[in-house]
């Protein structure tokens, strides 16, 4: 095979002195992958913060970097440039024999016997949630499903913050938020009114509400999630510090109330878009009591076509970054080391040669007559790959299709046809219209 070294960076594409293209891919992030696979191709050059970057398009060059046979790309050098201050240690940060070890640890409280028993829990925070959930014309969706998945994984992973307040679970939330917009700063330093220093803000908001819960977790085994990563110990006898505890803390409930909020968002704006849809999985959701098990969970059938299919229109976390720590080939191109790359999953979603009219909602398409997924196996990966996988997708899957369960049962919505809500970047506020959906309550 013949190696090609990188091309130099067109003149027109090289953006701002300093920013590169950062600024394009806030406005459009499907436009700047379009752009740059026509210029470029699968391995494309890319003037970003601090440098040129590579932005790797299309699934066998995102394999390559998911799949890492070669042990070239490291996620901790790359995500620590964008949030690194602001989740710390957490699992995503980690590579290698480290990254290892804490997964070993951490899938202990991910098993099935334990997503039964979270199954179970969320239940009562769901219908809580819900129940302030006014009909309205134009009601603002998205802050309340930030705030209802907040919620959850309060009860679910907290065991229920027993003393906490609502203000400060919306300070948390509040810092939840800054923390993660902090990877679309363009200040990168601790100052005041800048996003990076709200971040570290946030983070200190963060770690003082854990560690004021840390000493009753560690003195008793519950069934919450912070409970179990206190007390849970490998057959070796590894086990997490306090440190650790937090850590991990901080970015799973960022991670299980961040991204569940943005898909269930899309699965509202599209059932609300598609009725028959919306009538198809309520129907299921009837057949069943009010709180299914998780066996029952994974039987919605319909409700899991929709799911799949907004993951792939709108995937929560649309790239994935890293750093090599080596010269790789990518698609017969050489990336030498010390590079940060891109890993655009959200592209590979919306190619034509993969999917039938890519950009409309067809869940079908994940049907077992159709498997559309199938056309490649990265064609659709808004989990990531290879041992970087998302470790708590079953639980987001899981979470996901409870909260719809119950809204399906005690409500009905429609949205404009003509809405389409952003491409979300994780560089951006909420949408500032809060996704409006006109929302009913069902007798």
């Amino acid at each position: 095979m013949t190696v090609r070294e990188l091309p130099q960076i067109r003149r027109e594409d090289r953006g701002l002195p300093v920013l590169g293209r950062a600024l394009a891919y806030a406005r459009d992030p499907v436009a700047l992958f379009e752009r740059q696979w026509e210029h470029y191709g699968p391995v494309a050059p890319l003037r970003g913060l601090g440098g040129t970057w590579v932005m790797l398009l299309g699934p066998d060059a995102c394999q390559a970097a998911f799949q890492n046979g070669e042990k070239a790309f490291a996620n901790g050098p790359a995500w620590s440039q964008l949030v690194g201050p602001f989740f710390d240690r957490g699992l995503m940060l980690l590579d290698f024999d480290e990254h290892r070890l804490h997964r070993r640890i951490m899938q202990e409280a991910f098993t099935r016997p334990r997503l039964e028993g979270y199954a179970g829990g969320m239940h009562p925070a769901i219908e809580r949630g819900l129940a302030t959930w006014a009909p309205a014309s134009g009601f603002r969706s998205y802050p309340a499903l930030k705030q209802l998945t907040l919620d959850i994984a309060a009860d679910i992973f907290m065991g229920g913050a027993e003393d906490a307040t609502p203000e400060e679970m919306e300070r948390v939330n509040r810092a939840f938020v800054a923390c993660v917009q902090a990877a679309g700063a363009m200040v990168r330093k601790d100052l005041p009114l800048t996003r990076w220093g709200r971040a570290h803000r946030g983070r200190e908001v963060l770690e003082q509400w854990l560690r004021h819960y840390l000493p009753s977790r560690r003195a008793r085994l519950t069934d919450d999630l912070f409970s179990q990563l206190c007390h849970i110990e490998t057959d070796g006898g590894e086990r997490f510090s306090d440190d650790d505890v937090v850590n991990h803390m901080i970015f799973l409930m960022m991670a299980a109330h961040d991204t569940s909020t943005i898909t269930l968002s899309t699965m509202l704006q599209h059932l609300g878009q598609h009725p028959g849809w919306q009538e198809r999985c309520r129907a299921e959701s009837a057949a069943l009591g009010p709180r299914p098990s998780l066996a029952e969970l994974d039987g919605l059938i319909s409700l899991d076509l929709v799911m799949k299919e907004c993951l792939r229109l709108r995937a929560p976390v649309p790239v994935v970054v890293r750093q090599t720590v080596k010269d790789v080939v990518v698609e017969g191109v050489r990336i030498p080391a010390d590079t940060f790359v891109i890993v655009a999953a959200q592209f590979s979603h919306l190619r034509p040669d993969l999917w039938t009219d890519p950009t409309s909602f067809d869940p079908e398409r994940f049907s077992e007559v159709r498997r559309e997924d199938r056309s490649h196996r990265f064609a659709w990966e808004p989990f990531g790959g290879g041992v970087h996988k998302c470790l708590g997708l079953f639980f987001a899957g899981m979470e996901v299709k409870a909260v719809m369960h119950h809204l399906l049962r005690s409500h009905e919505w429609s949205v404009d046809p003509s809405y389409v809500a952003p491409l979300n970047n994780h560089s951006l506020p909420f949408p500032t219209d809060g996704q409006p959906i006109d929302l009913r309550t069902r007798p």
